[in-house]
This record gives structure tokens, sequence and C-alpha cells, in this order.
């Protein structure tokens, strides 16, 4: 038992040392959504609806760059753990020039239809001229928000998670000032309003691509550029990459008609689902997200070491840390549900409804403990098909369906939706545990190691 007790200590040590870059990282990340969402609510409701359809359609960036991520950290974490630099860095370089390729027609999108595909959404005039505003800003930086994705993933897979906080919090420290400064017109700044607000995103996600290009290139940092020479990296990079960034388009895609199932009960219901979701990732994203991560690095490099047991120890233990410190978070969000709310809006009706979508997500977190530490487990051993599994049937069935037939068909309304976001996160948890402890992930990036160290004789 003092045995086991130890194993665990070694792992949580290890973990925590990799996360609280993460986490803080990830608290500024958040933190600048939520001022958006602070600043526009100073608007009206209509702008805060605005913002978050047009961050339906701004996902598509931030899922194209964390699946490119979730494949070069997946190279990147096995080949430290082997010790193979040549074939870690070709993996980095092909990961940030097809990032910033990828990004391109998404800025020409955001230039011609930003505001058609708000309107697709149902949404009234006001918030479509608001919400187009914004996304053109958004998507004219989409190929720099790739590349700074890309890059951090890049360097946290070998074990370096500081460099991208210190870029990344910077970076979001420039968002938040200019999106007080231009949207309210603070200071020496202008009054934008909500193109003030979508120009302070544009800015300082082309400082961090900036940045973190000109980190990965300094000897400050282990990996460098180097020309890539090998098609094995190339396809196992894109292999590993796709269903990542099918899992995150799955769920992404599924928003659309999810938003347009809450638009039916009222804008102030849709503006109170986006505040609410921006509450508990602002509360317990750094986690999650922190934990899923440090569980890639850790996984990956224990596996390019030729220790699958260990590996399968840790993305355990990792768990375990995670459902203990998200429980303590989904307690804070049920209990404080109204006032963290009332962080965001003063309106009496949103305010009602955000403060039950904030227990909805809170009774959530244990299952969100569950399902980013083991996906992200999973992902550090190359298998994205698992979690993309996960959440596209969990989506598909309860978040659209469930919500659906409960909230409509069956006329239990809100309620209804409150239990499919609920159920969503179950089956999450439920399929990837499922893929964990019964997968040959273990195998497989065996295999893909071994594949890249032939192709680099």
């Amino acid at each position: 038992m003092a045995e086991l007790s130890g194993r665990v200590r070694t792992v949580w040590r290890r973990t925590l040392s990799l996360s609280w870059p993460l986490a803080v990282q990830q608290t500024f990340n958040t933190l600048m959504r939520t001022v958006d969402i602070i600043v526009t609510g100073l608007f009206s409701p209509a702008a805060v609806a605005a913002v978050g359809l047009a961050d339906l359609y701004a996902q598509l960036p931030l899922r194209l760059g964390l699946g490119l991520g979730t494949g070069a950290i997946a190279l990147s974490s096995q080949d430290t753990g082997r010790g193979a630099v040549s074939t870690r860095d070709r993996s980095i370089t092909q990961a940030f020039v097809i990032g910033f390729l990828v990004g391109l027609p998404l800025l020409l999108v955001g230039l011609t239809l930003s505001g058609p595909l708000i309107a697709l959404l149902g949404a009234e005039p006001a918030v479509v001229e608001m919400g187009g505003q914004y996304l053109a800003l958004v998507f004219a930086a989409a190929p720099m928000r790739i590349v700074g994705l890309v890059g951090a993933r890049s360097l946290q897979g070998t074990g370096d998670t500081r460099t991208p906080m210190v870029v990344n919090g910077g970076a979001n420290v420039i968002n938040i000032a200019a999106t007080v400064g231009l949207g309210l017109g603070l200071g020496p700044f202008p009054n934008l309003g909500i193109v003030g607000v979508g120009l302070a995103t544009a800015v300082s996600r082309t400082v961090e691509a900036i940045a973190i290009t000109v980190a990965v290139a300094s000897p400050r940092t282990t990996p460098s550029f180097a020309r890539p020479r090998s098609l094995t990296v190339t396809r196992q990079l894109v292999a590993v990459s796709l269903p990542n960034i099918a899992e995150g388009l799955s769920t992404s895609l599924a928003n659309f008609p999810f938003n347009a199932l809450l638009l039916t009960f009222g804008t102030d219901v849709t503006a109170a689902y986006h505040i609410s979701r921006r509450a508990y990732q602002q509360f317990s994203g750094p986690l999650y997200r922190s934990y899923s991560v440090a569980a890639s690095i850790v996984v990956g490099q224990l596996l390019g070491e030729d220790d699958p047991d260990e590996a399968r120890f840790a993305g355990l233990a990792i768990t375990a840390l995670s459902v203990l410190t998200l429980g303590v978070a989904g307690v804070v969000l049920v209990a404080g549900a109204r006032p963290i709310a009332g962080l965001f809006t003063g309106d009496p009706a949103t305010l009602e409804h955000a403060t039950a979508f904030t227990r909805a997500f809170g009774i959530s977190m244990p299952f969100f403990g569950l399902f980013f530490p083991l996906s992200g487990s999973l992902r550090g051993a190359g298998d994205t098909r698992t979690p993309f599994y996960a959440r596209l049937t969990g989506t598909t069935l309860f978040l659209l369906g469930f919500s659906y037939l409960a909230g409509v068909t069956l006329g239990y309304g809100l309620l209804g939706v409150y239990a499919g976001i609920v159920l969503s996160y179950a089956w999450w948890a439920l399929v990837v545990g499922l893929g964990f402890l019964w997968g040959d992930w273990a195998a497989g990036a065996a295999a893909m190691m071994a594949e890249r160290a032939t192709d680099a004789k």
C-alpha cells in the first residue's frame, strides 16, 4: 500500500509541476473571453448573444489549432521520451506550416461571409450586425491563432509548459487591456464597441503567433525548426490530428442547432447559456484543460521510454487527481451559481436562466474530471479516435437529441435541455473510460514510434 501511494504521489508531483503553468495559461485564456462577455454585457443582452453566436464560428480556428497541436504534442512527447531530436523537430516544423496554411481560407470567409453566417442561426438583425463585425475580425487572425496553438502544444510535448504560459499570458493581457480600452473607449482609446472587442482579439493572436515562433527558433527552448524530410512524420501528424479536429468540429457544429434550439426559448436564454458556459470555463477550465495536456505529456513520454505499464498507471493517477479537484469545483458552481452568474449580467431574466445553466454545468464537473485526463492520455499515445467517438455520439444523442426530445417534443422546456447537457458529458466520460481501460493504445504508440525510427535511418 505504501508503495502504491508513493507511486501516486510521484505522478501527482510531476503532474502538478507540468500543470501549474498550463493552469495559469488557461486562466488567462478563459479570462480573456470572460472579459469579452463582461464588456459586451455592458452593451446589451443582444451584444452578448452576438459574441456568443460568433464564437461558435470562431471555434473553427481553435479546433484546427488544437487538433494539429494534438498531433504535435503526441509526436513531440513520444520522441522526447525516446531521445529522437531530429524527428521531433521535423514534426514541429511541419505542424507550424500546415497550421498556417489551413487558416488562410478562414481569413477569406471572415472577410466575405461573416454577416450571413450569423444570420443563418436565426438571430435578430441587431445581433447579426454586431456578430458579423466581431466574427470578421476574429477570422482575420485565424492563421495566427492556429500557429499560436500549434507552437504552444509543440513546446509542451517536450515538457516545457512555462514558455507557452509566458507567451500566451502576455498576449492575453494585451487582449484584455485592448478589449476594455477599445470596447468602452477608456483613456486614450476610441470607443469602438463590439468592433473594439474583436480587434483586440485579432491583435493579441497575431502577437502570440509571432512570439511563439521566435521562441521555438531561439536557443532558449529545447526544440528548433528543421527542414521537413519525412513523409512518415507528415502522415502520422495528419493521422493523429484529423480525428481530434473532427472531434472538436463535431462539438462546434453541434452547437449551431443547439443554439438554434436555445433561440426558440428567447434571446435572453441564449445569452444566459453563453454566460454560464463562460462562468464554468473560467472556474474549472484551467483545471480540466491542464490535466488533459499534462496527461498527454506524461503518458507520451513514458511510452517513448518504453514503459507502457507506468504510462497506464500515470493516466489513472492523473484522472484520480482530476476527479477530486473538479468535484470540488462542481460543488462551488452549484452552490454559488447565482452570484457567479451575477458577475456577468444584471438583467433579471437572463440571470435566472444563467443560474440554472451554471448549476447544470456544476453537476457535470465529475464527468469532466474523468473525460479530460483520460482523453489526454489516449491522445498522448496517438489514439485520437476514441475521444472523437465519445464526443460525437454523446453530443448527437444527448446534447441535441435528448434536449430536443425532452425540451420540445415532451414539453419539459429548459429542464430537458439541462438534463441533455449533463447526460452528454456523462456519456463522454463512459466511452473514453472504456477505451482507456480496454483499448490497444499503447501498442499503437509503439508501432508509430517504430515506423518513425525506421524512416529516420
